[in-house]
């Protein structure tokens, strides 16, 4: 079994993801801002590590990751000043790839979006410029790195339950774009405990038809 850091504990992507690897015997730090939000962890079987990614230096999460074989980047600003969303998507979690290669961490897994990359098109007057320019920067380091890296691509988030099947690749058109999270949490399951064949691909998929063990198993 592994020792897995998810960074954005809380989220609700990641308190699935929780539940799923400790289900599965998976030894799950999850990490936290917020003491009172412990609670919630533990519940899903995870151990609650309280530390706040956007003040820590390189040293600090390198301490944080250390004897790690996974980390999981699913945090993000949530919205609000571009400041802040410079600081968290780009600045802390490519602060937390620098700390991911000096602990000797095997994977590193980043929660992006379909679509995300340098020539991902939001005008630099919309409110979405300062996301979608913070997960190309970061997703670009994370290419650029010694890591064995994964990069998820999902589509619209959604609360509507988990499926269990997706369709890989990039919507055109009036494409499905809509992703239920809990088939987010299901495919970051499966790309960390079965990683063989998602090393370096960046997967774009969305809510479809294919099962998620045959849509991953089928990159190898």
């Amino acid at each position: 079994m592994s020792e897995i850091t998810i960074i954005g504990g809380h989220g609700k992507v990641a308190l699935q993801l929780n539940r799923l690897l400790s289900s599965q015997g998976e030894t799950v730090n999850s990490v936290i801002r917020k003491e009172e939000q412990s609670q919630d962890i533990e519940d899903t079987g995870a151990k609650p590590v309280v530390a706040d990614v956007q003040q820590m230096d390189v040293a600090a999460l390198t301490e944080l990751f250390s004897g790690q074989d996974a980390v999981v980047w699913s945090a993000g600003a949530g919205g609000g000043s571009a400041e802040r969303t410079y600081a968290v998507d780009r600045d802390a979690a490519i602060r937390s790839m620098d700390a991911a290669e000096a602990a000797g961490v095997k994977h590193y897994v980043m929660v992006s979006y379909m679509g995300a990359g340098q020539d991902h098109g939001v005008p630099e007057d919309d409110d979405f410029y300062a996301y979608a320019q913070s997960k190309a920067d970061a997703d670009d380091h994370l290419r650029a790195s010694s890591l064995n890296w994964t990069i998820l691509g999902p589509g619209v988030l959604t609360s509507d339950d988990a499926s269990g099947k997706i369709t890989l690749g990039r919507a055109s058109g009036d494409g499905n774009r809509n992703t239920s999270r809990g088939n987010v949490a299901l495919v970051a399951a499966r790309v960390l405990t079965d990683p063989e064949g998602t090393i370096g691909k960046f997967i774009e998929f969305a809510d479809g038809d294919t099962p998620i063990a045959e849509a991953i198993d089928g990159l190898a």
